[in-house]
């Protein structure tokens, strides 16, 4: 998954309106955010096998620390733990947890048996990937979704927060297409520092956030 786990970023925010749109992505993605740093240590690996599935010609060797189940609620729980500490927010620590740990369970849908269950344990995976044509159907819909809850439950409060929002889904869409039709990537270092860019749509989601505001608080006003 890709725009897939962005989708439920957006789609949380009715849940907790007041968590910015760059926490939710950064629930939803911790774990792709944390993988390319461990690639580039050398503490998980990654190689590039066209062919590997329909989708993706990524080979995902090893990857325990971030993509296993038993991590996965690891992190969820820090994660939540520490967005309660800041905020003092029950509800939206309780938000952010359940979307790092989506992360899995939307990855446990599309990939081949190659997410373990925990460091050292079997490995699972309902294969999703094996098809292009359904992977595109349901993320490209999840996506969808996300998009049309986030558009319908906030409000732009100016220009910026129509534009910049809009320009985000249209990056997100032009990149999941350039990575279906492009070729492979030319090695495992080069996958790595991709995915390190994924950081920067925090950032961007943050500044698209300030400038928008739940639906029912426009129309109260």
């Amino acid at each position: 998954m890709f725009i897939g786990h962005f989708a439920l970023g957006l789609a949380a925010k009715p849940f907790s309106p007041r968590t910015s749109l760059g926490t939710l992505f950064a629930a939803a993605q911790l774990v792709d955010l944390i993988w390319p740093v461990l690639l580039l240590l050398g503490v998980e690996s990654v190689r590039v096998d066209p062919g590997n599935t329909a989708f993706t010609p990524l080979d995902f060797v090893s990857y325990p620390w971030t993509h296993s189940l038993l991590m996965g609620l690891v992190w969820a729980a820090g994660f939540a733990l520490v967005y309660r500490a800041r905020t003092g927010s029950t509800r939206g620590a309780w938000v952010v947890g359940v979307l790092v740990l989506s992360h899995w369970v939307l990855d446990l849908v599309t990939h081949r048996p190659d997410l373990p269950l925990a460091p050292g344990a079997a490995k699972v995976g309902l294969g999703l990937w094996n098809s292009v044509t359904a992977t595109v159907i349901v993320e490209g819909s999840l996506f969808a979704i996300g998009v049309l809850v986030y558009a319908v439950k906030t409000r732009p409060r100016d220009r910026t927060g129509r534009l910049a929002f809009w320009a985000l889904v249209a990056f997100l869409v032009i990149i999941y297409l350039a990575n279906i039709m492009g070729p492979p990537p030319p090695s495992a270092r080069a996958v790595s520092l991709v995915t390190l860019s994924l950081w920067l749509l925090v950032p961007w989601a943050i500044w698209i956030d300030r400038h928008r505001e739940p639906a029912t608080s426009a129309s109260a006003t």
